[in-house]
């Protein structure tokens, strides 16, 4: 039997990126003690609040078809967030509710582009992109964002790589996996580009709320960028909510209706009790969130000090997110070898970050998402295994 030509452009590398991790996941259920930081999945629980809303709903009998690009109370939400977020009006006729960010993003790309087309992205970018992008039948133009400049990437890269089948360029700010936040000059940079080649962006702000010394800027809010910016996000990682599968975009309304005739024919809406949830964390003052924040924080300036001066090792401390990427590439090993022996020997799970890209190549991701103490124990494995690899490297 034969298959579509698509299944070809939603496989490929990004997929090996998970392979270690699920190794992991069949050893903890073997009983093995192995400590999991490749995955982003917040330890945190979903605040009670917003769970006893979505009960409550549920209970309810908020359970039958709802609107096809979201609640109207939520839609309302969102551009209420949104408009705070980037200083610009903005209408709940302008707001489509998807289940999840990546159905929100896979949503935009059907929807902007064409066969042929090209996107424009920086990496190190989130392994589905190229999939999501590949899906739509465009294709994937990437600049690089190097380590030595912060995992930041040269505006002039993007204007080079502009060609007459450019249609969209594809930003993630703050990025997963570097924790990078662009700055206000960049993204000025970038939004001239799109006006002056009438381009569409697609911004992938989802850890938007996770900044700590950088702020965040909404590309959208720049002037000329409102009638062609996409702007998509969720409540996964700013709410402990993955499972709930909230995400949405903000666009001109005119866009809204095309994804409205999408998602007639892929979601038909999401669970109303879902959505009763998501009003709840959107619209009260939830203690939990800003204490999730300083913890996190807190998680990465504990990684960052104890692999500090270890061999063959080198953090690069990150403005945002639940990510610290760690810099292997002296230790002589691939990050895929370096993961897996790390997993064969200590017991630690980490993403082999190369499938985010080249200027990823030799680099590892290292997840926030589980207790101090089990990240202190996991630095004391990833210690020991560096030591080890520098003592056989030495004899």
């Amino acid at each position: 039997m034969r298959f579509s030509s698509r299944v070809e452009r939603v496989g490929g590398d990004g997929a090996r990126a998970w392979e270690i991790h699920a190794r992991a996941v069949e050893r903890t259920r073997q009983g093995d003690d192995v400590i999991m930081l490749s995955i982003g999945d917040p330890d945190f629980d979903t605040p009670p609040a917003i769970v006893d809303s979505a009960v409550a709903g549920l209970r309810g009998g908020n359970t039958h078809y709802n609107d096809v690009v979201g609640d109207p109370d939520l839609r309302g939400a969102i551009a209420r967030q949104h408009a705070a977020l980037s200083g610009l009006e903005t209408k709940p006729e302008q707001v489509a509710v998807f289940s999840g960010a990546q159905n929100a993003l896979f949503a935009a790309a059907q929807c902007l582009l064409n066969e042929g087309d090209e996107v424009i992205a920086p990496e190190p970018m989130y392994v589905t992109y190229e999939a999501l992008i590949g899906a739509s039948g465009a294709r994937l133009v990437t600049v690089p964002s190097p380590r030595e400049h912060g995992f930041h990437f040269d505006p002039e890269a993007i204007q080079a790589a502009v060609t007459g089948n450019t249609r969209a360029i594809l930003l993630n700010t703050p990025n997963n996996p570097t924790g990078a936040v662009l700055t206000r000059g960049e993204l000025e940079a970038v939004a001239e580009i799109c006006r002056a080649h009438d381009l569409w962006l697609i911004s992938d702000e989802v850890y938007a709320s996770l900044t700590f010394e950088a702020d965040h800027v909404s590309p959208c809010g720049l002037p000329g960028m409102a009638e062609r910016t996409v702007t998509v996000s969720s409540l996964s990682k700013s709410h402990a909510m993955t499972g709930w599968r909230v995400g949405w975009t903000v666009s001109p309304a005119e866009l809204v209706g095309h994804f409205e005739n999408l998602a007639l024919c892929m979601l038909y809406g999401g669970p109303g009790f879902v959505q009763d949830g998501a009003i709840t964390a959107l619209t009260q003052d939830l203690p939990e969130i800003s204490a999730m924040k300083v913890e996190i924080r807190a998680r990465r300036d504990l990684v960052c000090g104890l692999l500090a001066n270890l061999p063959g090792l080198k953090c690069l401390q990150p403005d945002a997110g639940m990510f610290v990427m760690v810099d292997i590439r002296a230790s002589g090993l691939s990050a895929f070898d370096y993961a897996s022996r790390l997993l064969d020997e200590q017991a630690v799970s980490v993403l082999p970050a190369d499938a985010f890209g080249p200027s990823a190549l030799g680099h590892l991701r290292i997840g926030l998402c589980t207790g101090r103490a089990a990240l202190e124990e996991a630095c004391a494995r990833i210690a020991n295994f560096a030591k080890a690899l520098q003592n056989r490297h030495q004899t």
